[in-house]
């Protein structure tokens, strides 16, 4: 088990963990989400040992990582694809790192086998795909069938196949009694692989719960309704029985609706009373992914803005007709959760409770003025000697 008190990590002025506390219990598959910037790979470099905490601790079965004995044999983790030397064979950089924990070389093809990298196990890592990276990656983890694994974006840059592989391999690890962690940015994936969930946003602790209670708590069940198309005053008349007992009804794009506060048994016998067909009612609950922007949407810290295009639009010819702008699906309808713009929108990030507002460990350290540009820019190297050819 992975066991996190207090943990706080600051690097000068950037406070990137803040008073942090969770488990991560073996069995289960924990995904850990989060913004860009949250802390995420922060608190996985401090759960290794990478980074030492400022203030806290976080242990593995009761010990801090660096006082495991043979920790590669207990804890297997995919940080970085990338860590490999790009002109070692992909056996070679798994045989070095078995060597080093005592590890038998017979394992090292068994792993190979498990990732599907037999036939380039004889092949330099540095004209390996990204995907092959990662599968490369995901062998070293396994390569000391470890009781505790870590993975951040395991699946980066994998086909389907491979997302596919790596989603039922987690599940089995866990199945096995393994404590499997796994931080990611496709809600999708995470919806399908994660039974329970840790996210942090800007450092701190937003939400531990499992993945059914998260969307519960964080989004709004509704029921879809639909009429006949070719009377439209059985929808008005819906509508007014619908909310004449208390429900929220709100239209569709296409012509549904969209019911809150009534349950399905309640909504069917309203229009059976007022005489009205259905065509449609069905339950709906939000996804992972809406549930997950509607928490963290004042959490996050790099946010898009409109292009102006300053201008650099050509006028169009005289007579010519513009050509429409296409709506975006589900915009301005319920569901659609795209982050505020700047200062627009979203609740200010809550900071813990006790914590003066004139304390923020996340206000940003003052910057100096940008120097101005000089009037007389440096030559390039190339410039210099497109004059001295011309000479």
């Amino acid at each position: 088990m992975i066991e996190a008190v207090g943990l706080t990590k600051r690097y000068g002025a950037k406070t990137a963990v803040y008073n942090l506390s969770f488990q991560v219990r073996p069995g289960t598959v924990t995904g850990f989400l989060g913004p860009n910037g949250s802390g995420k790979s922060t608190t996985m470099r401090m759960i290794l040992g990478l980074d030492a905490p400022s203030q806290g601790q976080v242990t593995i079965g009761g010990y801090p990582y660096r006082k495991l004995p043979n920790a590669p044999r207990q804890v297997g983790a995919l940080l970085d694809a990338k860590a490999v030397h790009g002109g070692r064979h992909a056996r070679n950089h798994l045989l070095c790192l078995a060597q080093l924990s005592g590890i038998p070389a017979r394992r090292v093809d068994e792993v190979l086998g498990v990732v599907g990298l037999q036939e380039v196990a004889r092949k330099r890592s540095k004209g390996f795909s990204l995907g092959m990276g990662q599968r490369l990656g995901i062998a070293a983890a396994l390569l000391g069938d470890p009781q505790v694994l870590l993975f951040d974006e395991p699946v980066n840059g994998l086909d389907p196949e491979g997302i596919l592989w790596v989603r039922n391999l987690m599940k089995s690890l866990a199945a096995e009694g393994r404590t499997v962690f796994v931080s990611s940015h496709l809600m999708s994936e995470m919806a399908l692989t994660a039974e329970h969930l840790i996210v942090i946003g800007r450092g701190q602790l937003l939400a531990d719960m499992s993945v059914t209670d998260f969307i519960s708590t964080n989004s709004a069940d509704f029921a879809r309704v639909r009429t006949p198309d070719t009377d439209p005053q059985q929808r008005e008349k819906l509508t007014a029985a619908l909310t004449e007992a208390g429900g929220q009804v709100m239209p569709e794009q296409d012509g549904g609706l969209r019911v809150t506060g009534l349950p399905l048994p309640r909504i069917s016998d309203l229009a059976h009373g007022a005489d009205v067909r259905l065509w449609e009612l069905s339950p709906h609950q939000a996804s992972l992914e809406e549930a997950y922007m509607r928490m963290t949407q004042g959490a996050v810290d790099y946010r898009s803005t409109a292009d102006q295009r300053a201008g650099l639009q050509q006028q169009l010819p005289p007579g010519a007709m513009p050509q429409p702008q296409l709506p975006v699906p589900g915009q301005g309808q319920p569901g659609w959760y795209a982050p505020p713009p700047p200062q627009q929108g979203g609740q200010p990030f809550a900071m813990p409770q006790g914590t003066p507002a004139d304390a923020n460990p996340y206000a940003a350290a003052p910057q100096p003025p940008a120097a101005a540009p000089s009037a007389a820019p440096e030559m390039t190297k190339s410039a210099t000697d497109n004059e001295d050819a011309a000479r």
